[in-house]
């Protein structure tokens, strides 16, 4: 696109979100500052290869801290030595949680999103980690830390912050309002001679920023410019359904919050750096698949509905539901994506099975996982009542033991073959560094935290975890090999691109299964994983083909097939 085409595309967006508040001329005004930071970044020589999808696509999860070395070592650069023995030849990209200086919520309360926290490292560090890999980072947009310099700014009516942040009077209808948490979701505080209310959608320390001052939106879009300035080229946009709130509605999933994604992607796609936008709506999974939009918001989204449905498929071995939705779920567009992950540095969010799963399903799930050693974050619904919003517990824990399985005698069979149907699933896999070692619950930091998703946040030492995986008999180094060479087989063969066609099989209750298709047709791989405890016997058709399994490498003839407990096949044509 020219100029003109980019700066006409912003600006019929602009008046579609602001022009009942905003002049013409005010509005160009704000189009002509977004197109001259685009113009400003196009200028600085592009040294990095465009992002393109392919079955070599994965992502791995991880804080900048997740490796920590010695008081000498930053933490990036810890985490580079060992990503670089460990992890690059199966993650082509890294997601780096917040990086920036911040007040609370592991890096999520951000004070300045122009700063890296210098205990982790410098900018340098990050642009030069982007030069082997492809860097996703967290924009987080829809608050910031009440310690951060425009909270401050904000209370001093200075800029950067002047009317940065969302207040309400007390006409405002709060009532609908759906909440991801359960404190107290407004603060009264007298600012400028007034009485107003502070929104805080996530916690005390985290005041959500007024969007309704177009000063915000264009800042952000300088913030993305700058992050890919310095080896940023995939941006997830933390808590973005929650961005616009008017009165009465429910504040979430509003139509300017999709408008405002639409801008993004329209800088995204003007600037001559690859750009990838992946939007985080932790929601039931149609509100979730809407911010595909018309092709025209996320590149990816979040499969929000695979985890807890995985997890409730194996730990009560029932593939009925997780098949029904299978068959149920879109196919990607071309060039679009499911980020398929089955852990987080997140608990396990609950939300995107209502619909999927019964209150007596997930109830029982619940019981089982609190038996596993799970905690659970609630949120408010309707005045007082609460809800679970995520279960906080590891993976590990969480396959640890079932109701069939009392002594926990196929915990990491369990384990092994959640990976498999999620790395071979339509989509990018996405791994959680701790995933990657089977890390079990942070007791100890729970109990000094008090935050139930520290659980989930272990950071290892250096010398512990390389000390780890020189032992070959090691939990750890077991599980690391099984998952790498699932990734590894995974970037060799094309029916395994993210947007290789998805079928659905029907081989039985105890049984999940579903074809991908590579885009040139040529390619077939049949991935079918037992879900019981029991061994089953499944017939392959037509019978008159010979398949090659590719994860233990051997050639299929017969028809009829045994799976061990918990055992996923693939088998390619």
């Amino acid at each position: 696109m020219n100029s003109s085409e980019i700066r006409n595309k912003i600006n019929l967006k602009l008046r579609k979100i602001y022009k009942p508040i905003f002049s013409n001329k005010e509005l160009l005004s704000f189009t002509e500052d977004i197109v001259k930071s685009i113009t400003k970044s196009n200028k600085i020589k592009n040294s990095k290869k465009n992002f393109n999808l392919s079955e070599r696509t994965s992502l791995l999860i991880c804080y900048g801290d997740s490796v920590l070395g010695t008081k000498t070592n930053k933490s990036i650069i810890e985490f580079k030595s060992f990503h670089k023995k460990y992890l690059s030849k199966s993650f082509n990209s890294v997601h780096f949680l917040p990086f920036y200086p911040s007040s609370s919520d592991s890096g999520f309360a951000v004070k300045d999103h122009y700063k890296i926290d210098p205990r982790l490292g410098k900018w340098s560090d990050i642009k030069s980690f982007s030069k082997n890999s492809f860097i996703m980072a967290d924009v987080v947009i829809n608050h910031s830390s009440s310690r951060g310099l425009w909270f401050k700014n904000y209370l001093r009516n200075n800029s950067p912050g002047k009317n940065y942040f969302f207040t309400v009077n007390k006409k405002f209808n709060s009532k609908n309002v759906v909440r991801p948490r359960e404190h107290r979701l407004l603060k009264k505080v007298n600012i400028f001679g007034e009485k107003r209310y502070l929104w805080r959608t996530f916690s005390n320390d985290q005041i959500d920023l007024n969007f309704k001052n177009p000063k915000v939106l264009i800042r952000f879009i300088k913030i993305i410019i700058n992050l890919i300035n310095h080896g940023v080229n995939i941006f997830r946009l933390d808590a973005i359904a929650y961005l616009w709130k008017e009165s009465g509605t429910k504040c979430i999933n509003l139509k300017q919050t999709h408008e405002i994604i639409k801008i993004l992607r329209i800088v995204c796609n003007s600037l001559n750096k690859p750009a990838i936008i992946v939007t985080e709506t932790n929601l039931p999974e149609k509100e979730n698949i809407s911010y595909f939009g018309n092709n025209d918001e996320a590149n990816w989204i979040y499969n929000f509905s695979l985890p807890p449905l995985l997890v409730n498929s194996l730990l009560f071995e029932d593939s009925r539901k997780i098949t029904s939705w299978s068959k149920k779920l879109p196919q990607n567009k071309l060039g679009n994506s499911y980020l398929n992950f089955i852990a987080s540095h997140d608990g396990i969010g609950m939300r995107p099975v209502e619909g999927l799963l019964n209150k007596d399903a997930i109830n029982k799930m619940f019981k089982r996982l609190k038996k596993n050693g799970g905690e659970f974050s609630f949120r408010k619904v309707q005045g007082k009542s609460k809800k679970v919003y995520e279960a906080n517990i590891t993976l590990f824990n969480a396959f640890q033991k079932t109701d069939t399985d009392p002594k926990g005698k196929y915990h990491y069979a369990r384990y092994l073959c959640a990976h498999a149907i999620m790395i071979s699933f339509e989509g990018i896999p996405a791994v959680y560094f701790n995933s990657m070692f089977g890390t079990s619950n942070d007791i100890n930091k729970y109990i000094i935290s008090n935050n139930k998703r520290d659980l989930n946040r272990y950071k290892w030492s250096a010398e512990r975890l390389n000390k780890l995986l020189k032992n070959k008999n090691s939990k750890h180094y077991l599980i690391y090999e099984e998952i790498t060479n699932l990734l590894n087989i995974k970037r060799k063969n094309k029916a395994f691109h993210p947007n290789a066609l998805r079928k659905t099989m029907n081989l039985g209750p105890k049984i999940f299964a579903f074809k991908r298709i590579s885009l040139d047709k040529k390619k077939t791989v049949m991935c079918i994983s037992n879900l019981s405890s029991k061994t089953q016997t499944i017939k392959i058709q037509p019978t008159n083909k010979k398949y090659k399994e590719l994860i233990i490498g051997t050639t299929v003839s017969k028809n009829n097939i045994t799976l061990d407990p918990f055992q996923t096949i693939w088998l390619s044509n």
